[in-house]
């Protein structure tokens, strides 16, 4: 299953920077833990704000929730999880190893440009 993960880090101001280092490290570290074990397969930052919107992927429910509380920053993240479930048409596309510029061929549809090949 894949999931659509946000999340903010709550960690309190007045946390030590050694210890805020620490943390930060340990999480880069584990981080590339579940992205090698294919668990974690896309990470982005959200400008302005100290949170991540992230893909994730897990057997299950219960999967996805030990990998995120093995985050070292787990205690002090917000997080909000959202199942994804692949849409009908992107079955149709991959199921026929279509692209949308051969789905447009196929149809008759005119190139930009005004040009057909």
């Amino acid at each position: 299953m894949e999931f659509l993960v946000r999340s903010e880090n709550r960690l309190p101001a007045d946390t030590p920077a050694e210890r805020r280092e620490e943390l930060r490290a340990g999480e880069r570290t584990r981080a590339m833990e579940l992205r090698a074990a294919g668990v974690l397969k896309r990470l982005w930052r959200v400008p302005g704000r100290n949170a991540t919107v992230g893909l994730y992927e897990a057997a299950d429910p219960a999967a996805l929730h030990d990998a995120l509380m093995s985050l070292p920053m787990a205690p002090w993240l917000d997080v909000h999880v959202e199942a994804l479930a692949t849409h009908p048409q992107e079955r149709t596309t991959r199921r026929q190893g279509a692209t949308w510029r051969s789905l447009r061929r196929r149809r008759g549809r005119p190139r930009r440009g005004g040009g057909s090949r």
